[in-house]
């Protein structure tokens, strides 16, 4: 089993462990990601866990992604920014991560999805504020968009520096996004979309942490490690 699947969208998504693949340690094995990696052994590694979801690499969406705040109209390939959208059937949206939250967006009603790569500086920018925004220029609506977020690493083994949360501090959030100096990026993404008009019900968070031994940590493994993705598509 390659993929933990949220219960609340019930479309085609994924979010990846780090099990069932080819690459050897340190990115052992079902790494997806990264530029360490042997290019044939990420290659299979896709194609294996595409599979399992009835995706082929060549329905896929992903991204060079550089902690912005930038949305990406979907288009097949890899395009730079952190976050995709696309009305569009059979176009697979991918986002990657180790230690950062993937979160997979979806309208059922409005057939609008999305997929957002959300780091501190993602986080801080409101890159789920500008993902929402760019689905309802889809014709999606607020009240009818789920939203799943997956795993990242957590406030406790999550500290940063003073100067990360006082720009937290100053661009409005609130204090239950940090304890001195630990950052709870998970609470403060979901912060982000409660302000953006999500329903606290159509929010799940699979509050696991990426320092877990099934997924990938650029923190725990000291930056030489594999790469998870958060995939979503409608068919």
């Amino acid at each position: 089993m390659h993929w933990i699947h949220s219960p609340n969208l019930n479309t085609i998504h994924g979010f990846s462990t780090r099990n069932g693949g080819v690459s050897q340690t340190p990115f052992d094995s079902l790494n997806l990601g990264g530029i360490d990696d042997l290019p044939e052994n990420i290659t299979e590694n896709r194609k294996r866990a595409l599979s399992e979801l009835h995706i082929e690499f060549e329905q896929v969406s992903y991204l060079n992604q550089i902690h912005s705040n930038i949305v990406c109209q979907a288009t097949v390939g890899k395009q730079t920014g952190d976050a995709l959208v696309t009305n569009q059937k059979n176009i697979c949206l991918a986002v990657g991560a180790a230690d950062c939250y993937p979160i997979l967006f979806h309208d059922a009603k409005n057939n609008v999805i999305g997929a957002a790569h959300c780091g501190w500086k993602g986080t801080l920018a409101s890159i789920v504020t500008n993902t929402i925004n760019e689905m309802v220029l889809l014709g999606a609506e607020t009240s009818q968009i789920k939203i799943a977020i997956g795993q990242g690493i957590s406030a406790k083994n999550y500290e940063v520096s003073e100067d990360v949360i006082t720009q937290f501090k100053l661009a409005g959030f609130p204090d239950s996004c940090w304890q001195n100096r630990h950052l709870n990026l998970l609470q403060a993404n979901t912060v982000v979309a409660l302000k953006n008009d999500i329903l606290q019900e159509n929010i799940w968070s699979m509050n696991c942490c990426t320092t877990e031994p099934d997924f990938f940590s650029y923190r725990r493994d000291h930056g030489k490690t594999g790469r998870m993705w958060a995939v979503i598509m409608i068919i």
